[in-house]
């Protein structure tokens, strides 16, 4: 089965890019250091210390492995050659809330890079896979566990 493709901003690319590098040169480096001195403090049985590095390796070692998947499939939309037409990924968005008349904004990013405290959606959420290919003043409808709701597009842009 092939694996799914990871979607990602050129600034998502560069931020999982830099995270990468920092685990392997720093992180690891640092706990290294945690773990040989812990050793040297004797009975590693007892060493709470000890216990708390490996389990930080660990955790360091599994998200290099994360990240290095992610990038191994990784997808990048230039942002600079999205068609404005059409909301897709790498636009953001001002849609209105029908019902609530709220205007919200969105980057539409791939499921790796969202994160909806920081207005970006992923274009696989309910919201997101709604929105692409929707035109400018389109009116959309999103199926909610609270019902549907409508949105109606009111700008579409490409991101900076």
């Amino acid at each position: 089965m092939a694996e799914k493709k990871n979607i990602l901003t050129y600034a998502g690319l560069r931020q999982l890019e830099e995270e990468l590098q920092d685990l392997k040169v720093n992180r690891r480096r640092q706990v290294a250091q945690k773990i040989k001195e812990a050793r040297e403090q004797g009975d590693l049985s007892e060493n709470a210390e000890y216990d708390a590095a490996k389990d930080e390796q660990r955790d360091i070692e599994a998200r290099i492995e994360e990240i290095d998947k992610i990038l191994k499939n990784a997808e990048v939309v230039v942002e600079e050659d999205v068609d404005v037409d059409a909301i897709n990924i790498g636009c953001s968005v001002k849609i209105m809330d029908m019902e609530f008349e709220d205007i919200l904004e969105y980057k539409i990013v791939g499921s790796t890079e969202a994160n909806s405290l920081k207005g970006k959606i992923s274009n696989e959420s309910p919201v997101g896979k709604a929105l692409i290919g929707a035109k400018l003043g389109q009116v959309i409808e999103v199926e909610t566990q609270a019902g549907a709701i409508q949105y109606k597009v009111l700008e579409i842009q490409k991101t900076n």
